[in-house]
């Protein structure tokens, strides 16, 4: 059963990156079900990455379900591999590729949550913190840090700002929590206070980067449907 409606969002939607897999403990698929529930509880609408499989799929079928608007984002080249991906619920908006499909994301989404995943967790999220520091966009960015699966990456963040490679500021950039109630509490309240490393970068400006790196692609977005 989904949580009463709270107060209004600050955030019509929230892009989540996740795994295309469920890992080995009942806990990470309780978080993500959790995090639906949470993104519904507030009116919020989803932006993923795709598909029907691994923690992505948990999320999104449930907030689909709850009547939400969802919103998969997939490069058209996975949209003829469904035994790789799933089934996509809700939207689909067809992108040239990998580079497309998080900028489109990105640019559809007011702030971002990673639960447990992989590489391609970890690329997303990585990415959309560069570009944050980049002063691309001022989006909140949280870690659903279930049972302390984020902890070793976290660990390695303050290595680095000691030693002298990300900014004491910067590492702000980052939210966690180990719920997701206390993670959407944060991201609710959270403001950019850190030291942009550029200024006067817009999403044009990323977009005109995407677009010359897919120039040799199938570049443009299609909205496939709307399940």
């Amino acid at each position: 059963m989904m949580r009463q409606q709270q107060q209004p969002s600050r955030f019509k939607r929230v892009c989540v990156f996740c795994g295309s897999r469920q890992g080995k403990k009942t806990s990470y698929h309780d978080a993500a079900i959790d995090l639906a529930k949470e993104l519904v509880s507030r009116g919020i609408d989803l932006v993923y990455g795709g598909g029907g499989i691994g923690l992505m799929g948990l999320v999104s079928q449930a907030v689909h379900r709850s009547g939400r608007r969802v919103v998969g984002v997939i490069p058209r080249t996975l949209m003829t591999t469904p035994e790789v991906i799933g089934e996509t619920v809700g939207e689909v908006v067809a992108v040239a590729d990998m580079h497309q499909r998080k900028a489109e994301m990105a640019r559809q989404s007011d702030a971002f949550i990673a639960l447990p995943g992989g590489y391609g967790t970890l690329e997303e999220l990585l990415e959309v913190i560069t570009w944050a520091q980049l002063g691309i966009h001022r989006k909140p960015i949280g870690l659903l840090n279930v049972d302390g699966y984020y902890d070793s990456l976290l660990a390695f963040l303050d290595q680095a700002v000691e030693e002298g490679f990300i900014s004491p500021s910067a590492r702000g950039i980052i939210v966690q929590a180990p719920t997701a109630q206390d993670l959407m509490a944060k991201l609710e309240e959270y403001v950019p206070y850190y030291d942009r490393v550029a200024s006067g970068l817009t999403w044009e400006a990323r977009a005109a980067v995407v677009k010359d790196a897919a120039a040799d692609s199938n570049s443009g977005i299609t909205s496939v449907s709307g399940i």
